[in-house]
């Protein structure tokens, strides 16, 4: 089968397509043909950094990255009760260890999968694992309706998902973008949008329950500001917090966590459900076919994706 292998950290010139054994299904795995994937930010981090690549893939080389697929079951272990041979499926597969999804063929745990609704096509459910896993991760069991909650990069992967949810749940939801995504977030169903290029969001906000932070740094030492007594954030690119954030929180009765999403069938058959229902729906910005993955990356690095970037097969 054709796989895109990474034989060492670098530039996206180190993805090369290749011709590799296909994979078996263990006992409670099942085979799935890959019709989507859809690509994050930690795929180029890997990618780039030789140490986050050995956290993950130890000293084993080559690696085929990514973790997010939607596709079809064409064969079963002996102990799958969950799915049969034609299911379509999709799911976040072994995160955060490896689970080789830049291939036509992935063996996954029946456990990270979930069924894909009739009416989504392959390409929006591939989109709806990473990143909307870690919005329902970060955000159900933390808020509940009529919390004041400011997600910030609203228009992003994780955003985008953060605020279709957070609205699902019956939340009030300011986010931050730049001004030509202020119609996007607001349709997705922001209350209230601030344009960070223009304006402080903490001199604009206030008394605010959760806050969902992207970016660690100033924006989080400033969105403790804007948190109310006995309210907290979550934090997601780092768990390493400054002693400014962490004094300031501790002053104004802040909680401050991290979170790093991880694999789960449960949550998976809750997004299935969301997307069932209409109270999710992935915005798929730009699709690059699998020879084009390296496309992809750079897209990606670029920072200024709107939603999802997905390689179809």
């Amino acid at each position: 089968m054709k796989a895109i292998l990474l034989e060492q950290a670098g530039s996206v010139e180190n993805l090369i397509a290749k011709e590799i054994e296909k994979p078996m299904p263990g006992d409670n795995e099942v085979l799935v043909a890959v019709k989507a994937i859809s690509v994050n930010p930690v795929d180029y981090k890997v990618r780039a950094n030789e140490d986050v690549l050995k956290m993950i893939y130890g000293e084993q080389k080559p690696v085929v990255l990514g973790w997010d697929i939607a596709g079809t079951v064409i064969a079963v272990g002996n102990k799958v009760t969950q799915f049969k041979i034609d299911d379509r499926v999709f799911g976040m597969v072994n995160f955060p260890g490896a689970a080789n999804a830049y291939a036509e063929l992935v063996a996954a745990p029946q456990d990270h999968l979930a069924k894909i609704p009739s009416t989504v096509s392959f390409e929006d459910a591939a989109a709806t694992t990473l990143a909307a896993l870690t919005a329902l991760q970060v955000l159900q069991p933390r808020i509940k309706k009529n919390d004041r909650v400011l997600i910030h990069s609203g228009s992003g992967g994780v955003g985008h998902f953060a605020i279709q949810i957070a609205k699902s749940m019956g939340a009030y939801v300011i986010t931050t973008s730049s001004a030509k995504n202020k119609d996007f977030v607001i349709a997705l169903g922001a209350n209230e949008h601030i344009d960070y290029r223009a304006q402080a969001f903490q001199d604009v906000v206030s008394d605010v329950d959760f806050v969902f932070d992207m970016f660690n740094g100033e924006i989080l030492l400033h969105s403790v500001k804007v948190v109310k007594d006995g309210g907290s954030i979550v934090s997601i690119p780092t768990p390493v917090f400054s002693k400014e954030v962490l004094d300031l929180a501790k002053t104004r009765n802040v909680s401050i966590s991290n979170l790093m999403v991880h694999s789960n069938g449960n949550d998976m058959n809750t997004l299935k459900a969301l997307l069932e229902n209409g109270a999710v729906k992935p915005h798929v910005s730009q699709t690059f076919p699998f020879d084009e993955m390296a496309k992809a990356h750079q897209q990606l690095e670029g920072g200024r994706t709107i939603g999802k970037v997905i390689v179809t097969l």
